[in-house]
């Protein structure tokens, strides 16, 4: 017996290809609008293909390349990558960098939500002058903020080894001691950290009172309503600042580069990242690199790898967050 054959189903019962076809076209208004709004937003475009998308190719072809600006560059493959591992400055760079981002960065989280926490308590008095004290720090340029520390941090006539000294402390160095120049970092950090109160601030204030009172009804105290109930609820907050801090941590330059050129200043010390090169972070390496001697091919090498570095470091901390932050939508 011959099978009768079937005519193939269609994907769509009782829709005709034409009509599928016509799904997806455009219509003569929808198409003048398209064409308005791409018209409008053409700046835009522009100047993101031209400041952005073409930098970042470049950039891309120039880490492969032997390339120092007045001279045509001169594909060399791997060789800047494989050079890394040679350059001590590297090694050092990196060392310094990490050990802000592992230290430094947390830090200023850390204390950043105990300042909030403590701001948060509307019925002190004058709350509202000491919010706006902990945020100026955020709005003063990083160049003047720099200075600032310098003097605050001289071992000899700044004011935080004056104070150590009224309680017994004989103070460090700080900047110009290689083992505490970090540390002085580290403490600019936690003062310039305004706009993580204030993002804080906002988490803690959207808490449902609610859960507090159920808290307490079941006899929980301070300590247990903060475990329970604030730092699960503020969960993404935390989060949020934790990764925004270990990027800046990992591009960390301004600072760096300027009070490293103010305490080498005067002194025999001619590293180019502080005394000893205790300052030097891996921005400020890839700077010289590529702005003092113009290696834009060494240079581009090191951004990418940066780069790389930030975008490893940011899915380990996302998928080490999974199952400990709370998300209100995922109730």
């Amino acid at each position: 017996m011959t099978a009768i054959s079937q005519p193939p189903s269609s994907p769509l019962p009782g829709v005709s290809a034409r009509s599928r076809r016509s799904r997806f076209r455009l219509t003569r208004a929808e198409r003048r609008n398209l064409r308005t709004g791409l018209l409008f937003i053409s700046p835009w475009l522009v100047g993101f293909t031209a400041f952005v998308v073409y930098p970042t190719i470049a950039s891309l072809y120039y880490s492969f390349t032997n390339f120092k600006i007045l001279q045509t560059p001169r594909w060399v493959g791997l060789d800047n990558y494989a050079q890394l591992t040679k350059d001590p400055l590297f090694w050092k760079s990196l060392g310094n960098t990490l050990y802000l981002t592992l230290i430094g960065a947390p830090l200023s989280v850390l204390v950043a939500l105990g300042i909030a926490l403590l701001l948060n308590r509307r019925q002190a008095v004058g709350i509202g002058v000491f919010r706006t004290v902990f945020y100026l720090p955020f709005v003063i340029p990083a160049v003047a903020g720099a200075v600032l520390w310098i003097f605050l941090l001289n071992p000899s006539v700044g004011l935080v080894n004056q104070i150590l000294s009224v309680v017994g402390i004989d103070g460090p160095g700080w900047f110009y001691d290689p083992s505490w120049a970090k540390n002085g970092i580290v403490l600019l950090m936690i003062w310039s950290a305004g706009d993580v109160i204030i993002i804080y601030l906002g988490a803690l204030q959207g808490v449902p009172r609610a859960l507090y009172d159920a808290a307490e009804v079941d006899g929980a105290g301070p300590w247990v309503k903060l475990r329970h109930v604030t730092i699960p609820m503020v969960s993404p907050a935390i989060l949020f600042n934790l990764i925004t801090g270990m990027i800046s941590a990992f591009q960390y330059f301004t600072q760096a580069y300027v009070i490293g050129n103010g305490v080498s200043h005067g002194t025999n010390d001619t590293s180019i990242g502080g005394i000893q090169n205790s300052l030097l972070m891996y921005g400020l390496h890839l700077y010289n690199n590529g702005f003092r001697y113009f290696r834009m091919g060494y240079a581009s090498a090191l951004a990418w790898l940066l780069l790389l570095t930030i975008l490893v470091a940011t899915v380990v901390l996302l998928r080490v967050s999974r199952g400990r932050v709370y998300y209100e939508s995922e109730r």
